[in-house]
């Protein structure tokens, strides 16, 4: 077992090998919910909230309980953090008696703190520039319909709508890091970061992979494997969601667009989805959407990467076989 410290902030926290190895143990979990137990005693995990949740709170809350442990779920307004105590103060206390520290937050930095005075895992479940978890069950989700972990690497995937999000964040560093195809779509002025792009583009290089930033949704989709997309306005701007929305009408997910994608394409999203906005009910409820399992493989995949940071079975190679 290795003893080392590691936490998930951002999606390339891991390389290659281990990121396949969490999916793996995310398909095993999938197969059997209770192939794990790290946690048993039961052991704490602390699974802070300052967003509103539905997926992460149910996922990590159950997946906790079920590797044996009981989650301690603190919403910000039944937190000192919610007062203005320091994360540093924060993270001191829970660091001794919590086993683990799980946070769906707002600013990178904030996750960065926690983990700077933790010396239990510490588990980014949201913020605003990544959303590590959510990918790590997308990912599994194409494994799943695709047959495993090693048809992973060389997957051709693309994002539509709000490019400059923790979704596209997040689909850039873990797609490279699995050696995909990435193809990200947005319009101007809603691109991501450069400095992302180019570490993307530098882990795609050591990986096999390939990044594409453009502005053109079909060029994004042609020929690929999977096709993602997420709301269009992030939580807190829904009262301007008329004028948000108007730049993203041509990326759109709807039939004649997932037509230039390959006949067997994935169809994912995050969730929650807005049928008529960023996807069509006929794309989002068809016969390539595999959103609901993707939602489900929230839970396996969170379980595994929560076993796999206390150290058990990390560096297994008996995964891979």
């Amino acid at each position: 077992m290795d003893g080392q410290l590691r936490h998930m902030l951002r999606d390339d926290d891991v390389n290659h090998d281990e990121q396949k190895q969490i999916i793996a143990l995310g398909l095993k979990f999938r197969e059997n919910r209770f192939y794990k137990r790290p946690f048993e005693g039961p052991q704490g995990v602390a699974v802070l909230f300052d967003k509103p949740s539905t997926r992460t709170r149910s996922s990590f809350s159950i997946g906790v309980a079920e590797l044996g442990g009981y989650p301690l779920v603190i919403d910000k307004s039944g937190s000192q953090l919610g007062r203005g105590e320091p994360v540093a103060d924060t993270a001191r206390v829970l660091t001794r008696m919590a086993y683990g520290i799980v946070w769906r937050t707002f600013g990178q930095e904030r996750v960065e703190e926690m983990a700077k005075y933790a010396t239990v895992p510490v588990v980014n479940a949201l913020t605003d520039q990544f959303h590590p978890c959510q990918v790590l069950a997308d990912f599994m989700t194409i494994a799943q319909f695709r047959g495993g972990v090693d048809a992973l690497a060389g997957q051709t995937i693309a994002y539509l709508g709000d490019a400059a999000n923790n979704m596209a964040n997040s689909y850039l560093l873990a797609g490279a890091t699995a050696g995909m195809n990435v193809r990200i779509a947005g319009p101007y002025g809603y691109l991501p970061e450069q400095s992302i792009v180019d570490d993307a583009k530098r882990i795609a290089a050591e990986n096999g992979g390939s990044i594409l930033v453009t502005t053109d949704p079909r060029e994004a989709v042609e020929g690929a494997d999977c096709v993602f997309t997420d709301t269009w306005v992030s939580m807190g701007e829904e009262a301007e969601y008329e004028k948000r929305s108007k730049p993203f009408w041509d990326y759109q997910v709807n039939d004649e667009l997932m037509k230039l994608a390959k006949p067997d394409a994935l169809f994912q999203h995050c969730l929650p989805a807005y049928r008529g906005k960023e996807v069509t009910a006929s794309v989002i409820d068809g016969p390539q959407s595999v959103v609901w399992d993707e939602a489900e493989n929230r839970l396996h995949a969170q379980k595994a990467l929560l076993t796999w940071l206390t150290g058990q079975l990390r560096g297994d190679e008996s995964l891979l076989a």
